[in-house]
Formats: structure tokens, sequence, C-alpha cells
């Protein structure tokens, strides 16, 4: 079994959108680009840490990934085991957002780059 496999619980859910035995979300669940893209991030920058956000009633868990400089990724991904598993898998540590909150490094990469690239 791969990388993908295991992160995606094997892709086998139940009921509902995500098929997880939970109610149905509007959002769609993680795909194997998600976690590509995940996987991605963490091996092209430095002292990566994950901060899980709970399921809701509009999107399925995500996971914000965010690096040593604070540039940041949010993906879909199946629930927080998948975030312990990622976790060990990538090395890197995982937090509850809710919990923890966002890091200072995360909000002013963004003001940077909203200060840069004005809409």
């Amino acid at each position: 079994m791969g990388l993908f496999d295991r992160l995606r619980g094997r892709g086998t859910r139940g009921r509902g959108a995500g098929g997880s035995g939970r109610p149905a979300t509007l959002d769609r669940g993680s795909e194997r680009a998600d976690l590509a893209h995940l996987e991605q991030f963490v091996g092209t920058r430095r002292g990566v840490e994950g901060y899980v956000e709970p399921r809701t009633a509009v999107t399925e868990t995500t996971i914000v990934l965010v690096a040593a400089d604070g540039e940041w990724t949010r993906r879909r991904i199946a629930g927080p085991e998948v975030a312990r598993r990622l976790s060990r898998e990538l090395s890197i540590p995982v937090y509850d957002a809710q919990v923890t909150g966002y890091p200072r490094r995360m909000r002013d990469w963004t003001s940077r780059r909203n200060h840069d690239h004005p809409r």
C-alpha cells in the first residue's frame, strides 16, 4: 500500500458525500492531488508545521501547512487521523488549530503578500 492509500485510509468510507458514516457536507472530500500537494509543500520548504481545522457543515476536515517563513497552504484531508498519519509519514508536528491557533508568521506572510500584490 502506498503513502496516498495509507493517508486516505485506503479510500473506503461509509455513507454521505465523504462516505465516512458521518452526514454529508457541501464540500468535496480530499483527493490524491491534495495529498500530493501537501507532500510537495513539506518536501520543498523548511520548518513546516501542520494545523488541523475541524470538519464543519460546509467543509471537510482541512490541514493548513505553515513553513518557517510563514508561507502556508490549505488542503482537505479525510479527518484528524489522516493528519496524525501525515505527521508521522512526513516527520512534521501537527496541532489542533482550535486549541493552538495559527502562528504569527502565517499572518505576517499573508499581510506581506497582500501588500506586495494588491487586488
